[in-house]
């Protein structure tokens, strides 16, 4: 009975040392809830709660009175838990001896989502051959917030890629319809056109680079960059690229010398991503000037940039790494975005160890910190001297 409840069960942690039976095979029998449903009770590592048929708690482990303070034993289960799906099925798995599974959500205090696996538990000479209820039903909780946000997170992540797509796909084919129609023959029309359909196709290119980079980025996301990267090269190379952007907006990007805070370990080219991302958005909203520096802090490096633009809303703070969230919903399409930017230069900086963190005040710019490990030299091999051999010529 202790395998079959164990397996039901699934993760167990390792049980405690039961204390010895007693001879006597009906003090056994009156003693074997208390030893058997117990130990197994307290191996498991989710909460689990054993209540007896008339729905009253009589074991349950540290797990499920850290979730639920409100147990205590020999009062009836609806005290301390007012679900009425889980209440209905201990109720099923009493009536009808088997098994039953079910899942609910928690709203208060917060929200949370929860599957139930209900066992019936028979005490010997009681068997499950249905002409008794059980004794006991066993419940294990698990808990599935986690993987229900992610699965919220994956289709909102494609609704928005989809929306994304679709907005330039759409403006593309109507321009396209229109060429082939009554503009079919309107020079003028036809060269506007034309350049309008440039700048969604163009727009749709950036936003599938991205998504690939966030998904390649992702799926290396356990593997840890070891190269030894110039940094100052990197920053050079990334203000060089984005200089010609920001002249054109008259917004200036200085460069401090890196000093030494010149080596860090990761990879370059990820590396030259996450801060051209971030130049790109300085320059974009920065003002009229856009500072980088790197320094060393708490013995790891950290790269600054700061623009000097209108600032961002404090409430925006925690959700701007998020996928397709913009906190500059006016933004003109001149200057809009994937929305994916700042989520790729989070991920490359966790898959490097690091961390990004994000200062602002409206009217006043921004900061966008990278935070990164140096590198280290690995020390050398202690290389003994070993004695010449010398071999003399065979003779042969």
């Amino acid at each position: 009975l202790l395998l079959a409840v164990t397996a039901f069960l699934g993760r167990r942690r390792e049980p405690a040392r039961p204390r010895p039976l007693p001879r006597d095979r009906a003090a056994r029998r009156r003693l074997w809830p208390d030893v058997g449903v117990k130990t197994v009770v307290e191996a498991i590592d989710e909460p689990c709660i054993v209540v007896d048929a008339a729905g009253a708690v009589r074991w349950f482990n540290r797990e499920a009175a850290t979730r639920v303070p409100t147990l205590k034993r020999g009062e009836p289960l609806s005290f301390a838990i007012r679900v009425t799906v889980l209440l209905d099925a201990v109720d099923t798995v009493v009536a009808l001896g088997r098994s039953e599974t079910v899942e609910w959500q928690d709203k208060v205090p917060t929200e949370r989502w929860s599957r139930g696996h209900f066992a019936p538990l028979f005490v010997p000479p009681n068997l499950p051959d249905g002409d008794r209820p059980p004794d006991f039903v066993m419940i294990r909780i698990e808990d599935l917030t986690e993987a229900r946000r992610l699965e919220r997170m994956r289709a909102d992540f494609v609704a928005n890629a989809s929306h994304e797509l679709r907005t330039p796909l759409a403006a593309v084919t109507g321009f396209i319809e229109t060429l082939q129609g009554p503009a079919r023959d309107d020079t003028k029309a036809r060269e506007k056109f034309l350049a309008v359909m440039a700048e969604q196709t163009g727009r749709m290119k950036r936003l599938i680079d991205d998504l690939l980079s966030l998904s390649r980025v992702e799926m290396r996301a356990h593997l840890r960059p070891d190269a030894r990267v110039d940094l100052a090269e990197v920053l050079g190379h990334v203000v060089d690229l984005v200089t010609p952007t920001a002249r054109a907006q008259s917004v200036a990007v200085t460069l401090a010398d890196p000093g030494p805070a010149r080596f860090v370990r990761g990879d370059r080219d990820e590396l030259v991503q996450v801060f051209a991302n971030l130049l790109e958005n300085a320059v974009k909203y920065g003002g009229d000037r856009v500072e980088v520096t790197p320094s060393v802090v708490d013995g790891r490096v950290a790269v600054a940039v700061r623009d000097h633009g209108p600032g961002i809303d404090p409430v925006h703070l925690p959700r701007l790494t998020e996928r397709f969230y913009r906190a500059h919903t006016e933004t003109s399409g001149a200057k809009r975005g994937t929305g994916l930017g700042l989520a790729i230069v989070k991920h490359i900086v966790g898959r490097h160890g690091g961390r990004l963190e994000i200062a602002s005040r409206v009217g006043d710019g921004s900061v966008f910190t990278v935070v990164l490990d140096p590198w280290v030299d690995p020390p050398r091999p202690n290389r003994e001297p070993t004695e010449k051999q010398v071999v003399e010529p065979s003779s042969n």
